[in-house]
């Protein structure tokens, strides 16, 4: 019966990301919903983006094992990484008009950076939509009773989310993400009270968990812990900044104010929410804590499904993998079509010269439908667990492309010469350590990395300029930090 309720799900929401398909007729549609989505629309879609697998299956595993501590990355570095989009670039990128990120790079320092960033961006979706995928197959598998592999999970999953989004684009994928936004907000708390009322209550389990030292976050007093944990928050925090899902919500906005709280919103929400997962999770420890012992070296993202299959009621059942199956599906629709838009725009036109707007769309959908095919083998042969594969995914970003995203948009006198020492250094740093260096390294590689970028952007700009480089157009600058008339307060001003 749960089956066939998951089932009857899956099918309705492929089914309303259809009908959201009927409003593409173009590849603005296609890629940023024309800039027509209101507040609510914006809030949702990125909550629901980054409220995947990680949260619900892989945060949860890291929380028991390692207590807050371990979860610096997510939700703490990622939801503040929705906030300081929302207040220090989605105004500035939202003025220039784009249709991706890469096409910043283009216009601020020219088409070598906007390549090699656009291939960084690319490359760190692998991971993140590969967890999407890995964590369908373990829900397949679940709630068939082990009817279905986790194998053909995937293969089901990873095929039918690829079916409205290759036809629906971001409109799809918002009208989808506002769906499942309230099946995921219904979902948590209706488990979360079910099983609040099977280890004692809220308070008992809170308690329990403070004696346990789970709500210890902060690292030791010795620098390379406090390294460690800086490398570890700054990693998502800043690293999921030059991404274009966050850019294509930005850019989907209808207004500017929509964007930057559409954003800021979203990151609010996604903090508090993540924490459900989390309580859930250590709940299980006070309900059957033989099945948490069993679990917790071998498979811990295992827990919270166990939990609800052997002890939640059927509606608690329903509810809680209808709210998984809406975090998964959101997070993975957005990745598919993120990087195949950006690889389109960024890398596939240039090299094939003039396009008519419907062959451009064709060629989107058609690497959106390879990148799904590629990322569905990666996520087959991948050992992984679902939250090392998202955290990994933003370390090229971070090392080669946040750097010159920042100094591009706040630093005028940052320079096409900068941003490529910026990208090699940051990239030989990072891959050096990783190739050559220590297991355990002083400074983890992602940090070294950062360090390195943000070095060579600063002496690259400043030293004499070996790399042709035109000053970018004073129209190029003062479009990105020009304030509309309203947001001046000069004319009324409304965010919906």
């Amino acid at each position: 019966m749960l089956l066939g309720f998951v089932i009857l799900y899956w099918v309705v929401s492929v089914a309303i990301g259809l009908w959201a398909a009927t409003r593409v007729h173009n590849t603005r549609d296609f890629a940023i919903a024309g800039r027509h989505l209101p507040i609510y629309i914006v809030t949702a879609t990125v909550f629901a983006t980054w409220f995947g697998a990680e949260t619900v299956l892989g945060i949860p595993a890291a929380f028991l094992q390692e207590g807050l501590h371990g979860v610096v990355a997510d939700p703490f570095g990622a939801s503040l990484c929705l906030i300081l989009v929302g207040l220090f670039f989605a105004a500035p990128l939202y003025r220039l008009n784009l249709l991706t990120i890469g096409d910043f790079y283009r216009k601020r320092f020219g088409r070598a950076v906007e390549i090699m960033t656009t291939l960084a961006i690319v490359l760190s979706y692998l991971g993140w939509v590969g967890a999407q995928i890995t964590a369908l197959g373990l829900v397949f598998n679940v709630v068939s009773d082990g009817q279905i592999s986790r194998l053909g999970g995937m293969l089901i999953g990873s095929s039918s989310i690829l079916i409205y989004t290759l036809f629906g684009g971001m409109w799809a994928v918002a009208i989808t993400d506002f769906v499942q936004m309230i099946v995921i907000m219904l979902g948590m708390l209706w488990i979360g009270g079910e099983v609040s009322g099977l280890a004692g209550g809220v308070g008992v389990v809170l308690q329990h968990a403070a004696q346990a030292d789970k709500f210890n976050l902060w690292p030791a007093l010795d620098l390379k812990a406090v390294i460690g944990f800086t490398a570890a928050w700054v990693t998502m925090m800043l690293g999921s900044i030059p991404q274009q899902d966050v850019f294509q919500r930005v850019q989907s906005a209808k207004t500017e104010r929509i964007a930057v709280w559409g954003s800021v919103l979203g990151g609010c929400l996604y903090f508090m929410f993540a924490f459900v997962p989390m309580f859930l999770a250590y709940s299980a420890t006070l309900i059957d804590p033989k099945m948490v012992q069993g679990l917790i070296d071998q498979d811990p993202q295992m827990i919270l499904p166990r939990l609800v299959i052997d002890h939640a009621p059927l509606i608690a059942q329903v509810m809680f993998f209808g709210a998984l199956l809406s975090a998964i599906k959101s997070c993975a629709s957005a990745t598919l079509l993120a990087p195949s838009v950006t690889f389109t725009e960024n890398i596939l036109k240039p090299m094939l010269g003039p396009l008519t707007d419907h062959r451009l769309l064709t060629a989107m959908r058609t690497v959106t439908l390879t990148f799904t095919v590629l990322v569905t083998l990666y996520a087959i042969d991948s050992k992984a667990s679902i939250f090392q594969m998202v955290a990994n995914a933003y370390q090229i970003t971070l090392v080669m492309a946040f750097v010159p995203l920042a100094f591009g948009v706040y630093w005028q006198r940052a320079t096409k010469q900068g941003a490529l020492l910026s990208i090699f250094a940051g990239l030989m740093t990072w891959l050096g350590i990783l190739l050559a260096g220590p297991d355990d390294p002083f400074i983890p590689a992602q940090f070294a990395g950062l360090l390195a970028s943000l070095t060579g952007m600063i002496l690259g700009s400043l030293l004499p300029q070996w790399v042709a480089h035109e000053i970018p157009e004073r129209d190029l600058h003062a479009a990105m930090h020009r304030r509309s008339a309203a947001q001046a307060g000069h004319v009324p001003h409304r965010i919906y």
